[in-house]
């Protein structure tokens, strides 16, 4: 399974952007995905996270009411919406995938494969 993240770029305080994340290899529509983040200087941590039939989704406190996982089977692809983005959220994204996992999951460690990343910076 390959995974290739893309849509990170500048943006202001209170602005929206939306990450992608393509999938490669194995089957796509059979596995949970999530979002993770890594801040300058700071540990990886779970951003949200979507079951294999996007029916049941799980966000980390710190971005719940603004970011919104979704993802469409027929293009093999996981996105993220980010809404009123704060400076904080500035990290770089990593999408990954749950190949053996059923409900989604904050936990690196259940993760399988994980894409290269893309930068997201929040600021004025």
């Amino acid at each position: 399974v390959q995974l290739q993240a893309s849509g990170g770029g500048l943006v202001q305080p209170g602005g929206s952007l939306r990450l992608s994340c393509a999938a490669s290899g194995g089957t796509f529509s059979s596995y949970a995905m999530g979002w993770f983040r890594q801040a300058p200087g700071k540990e990886r941590e779970f951003v949200a996270a979507i079951d294999w039939s996007g029916g049941s989704t799980y966000y980390a406190d710190s971005v719940k009411g603004r970011f919104t996982i979704s993802r469409d089977n027929a293009k093999n692809t996981v996105y993220l919406q980010m809404n009123s983005l704060k400076p904080e959220d500035t990290a770089v994204y990593y999408c990954a995938a749950d190949l053996y996992g059923v409900a989604p999951k904050p936990i690196q460690g259940e993760y399988d494969y994980w894409g290269q990343g893309t930068l997201v910076t929040v600021s004025s």
